[in-house]
């Protein structure tokens, strides 16, 4: 159980909350003194305060980064959220060629994915559909220029064309292996495709979020 807080923390705490509601990020030191007409060094003792008493907690003693905790003291649902640019569209069938624009975005679990540079694409075509990939899908991708065998990639084709399928290297040329009987692996030489990334999780539907594997 949590320790009970004082007053002056209580304020503290609620000013950091309607921050992180409002702004969508915890305010830095001379941004909070300001806020309330404090020293910086009143603000450093009420965050550690707070983080004693299990209200919040940072990265590392030093970390400018801060987090509010819920009552099971874990991460506060207000910042297991994050924002991931979805990135033109990807065949997953025949390849299709890859625009580099942003065309909307998605919010995902930042508990589930921590990578940096997340990125997302719509998928069309069932050629993935045995690995849980369908069509109308949003693939979460990790940006990657280098794959391992068997992980579903997200390829570009000629420098043009982009598709997901899963990876193999072998001694004389790179295979991208559809996941559905009606389509067939395609071969490459190793200077005909570039690794864009690796798919670690798909989206169907708002409330259908899943790693890949």
């Amino acid at each position: 159980m949590r320790s009970k807080l004082t007053p002056r923390q209580q304020q503290f705490l609620e000013y950091l909350e309607n921050a992180m509601a409002n702004r969508g990020a915890i305010p830095n030191l001379r941004q909070a003194a300001e806020d309330l007409g404090v020293s910086h060094g009143a603000v450093a003792q009420l965050i550690r305060a707070l983080e004693e008493k299990g209200y919040l907690r940072r990265d590392g003693r030093y970390s400018r980064t801060i987090y509010l905790l819920n009552r099971t003291q874990q991460q506060s649902a207000m910042h297991r959220w994050r924002e991931v640019p979805i990135i033109g569209k990807v065949q997953a069938g025949l390849p299709m060629y890859a625009q580099q624009e942003w065309d909307g975005s998605v919010v995902v679990d930042r508990n589930i994915f921590h990578g940096e540079n997340l990125f997302a694409l719509h998928v069309k075509g069932d050629s993935m559909q045995n690995a849980g990939i369908l069509a109308g899908d949003l693939v979460i991708c990790e940006p990657r220029q280098y794959a391992v065998n068997n992980e579903i990639v997200v390829a570009l084709i000629d420098h043009e064309e982009a598709t997901v399928k899963r990876f193999f290297l072998h001694h004389d040329h790179i295979e991208l292996r559809p996941e559905n009987e009606a389509y067939t692996s395609m071969l490459y030489g190793f200077d005909e495709l570039l690794i864009q990334g690796k798919v670690i999780g798909v989206q169907r539907g708002p409330e259908q979020l899943y790693t890949a594997t």
